[in-house]
């Protein structure tokens, strides 16, 4: 466990904007159910550039999303720095993974390499479709070409093998696509 407390926080969402006058912030959680962000305490908000500890004073569902107050963020004009601001929890808080499972902030910057070994690019992040995540892969200076590829999170189909130790990932996919 002393392990995972030296690693990177695990960022489960993002701060979007502010919510009324009293310091509470709209939410983007990537957690699943999104409302699994508020089981985690306390939050880790990197602001400018710092990674700062906040406790959550209140949490709700808010219409699709989500609001929170965070102790401290008392006003209208203080929540708006944080527009943007990651949000993560130490990655002791996470729960282990079975074999072959894999949080999304850990596929994140990944190079990815075709099974010929073509380059695409980078995983830039990743996004929800409803039937299955698709993962945003953008050229990089080394890469192939400078596209952007959507490529659907599908383990065995599409995506052949991750490894995180070399951080890649192998796909089958077509480069022209």
């Amino acid at each position: 466990m002393s392990e995972q407390a030296s690693q990177e926080p695990v960022v489960l969402g993002r701060v979007s904007s502010v919510y009324g006058v009293k310091g509470w912030v709209k939410i983007i959680s990537h957690t699943d159910p999104m409302e699994n962000i508020q089981t985690y305490s306390p939050w880790l908000v990197k602001y400018q550039g710092q990674w700062k500890t906040y406790q959550v004073e209140s949490f709700k569902k808010h219409g699709k999303g989500l609001i929170a107050k965070l102790a401290g963020v008392d006003d209208r004009e203080i929540a708006r720095l944080y527009n943007g601001c990651e949000i993560a929890v130490a990655a002791d808080q996470i729960p282990e993974l079975e074999d072959g499972e894999f949080y999304w902030s850990q596929l994140e910057n990944l190079l990815v390499y075709t099974e010929a070994g073509v380059l695409l690019g980078k995983v830039s992040h990743l996004i929800e479709t409803g039937s299955n995540d698709v993962l945003v892969v953008k050229g990089t200076a080394e890469s192939i070409d400078r596209n952007e590829r959507l490529l659907p999170y599908l383990p065995d189909q599409v995506i052949k093998d991750i490894n995180l130790e070399t951080g890649t990932m192998r796909v089958d996919w077509d480069p022209e696509f």
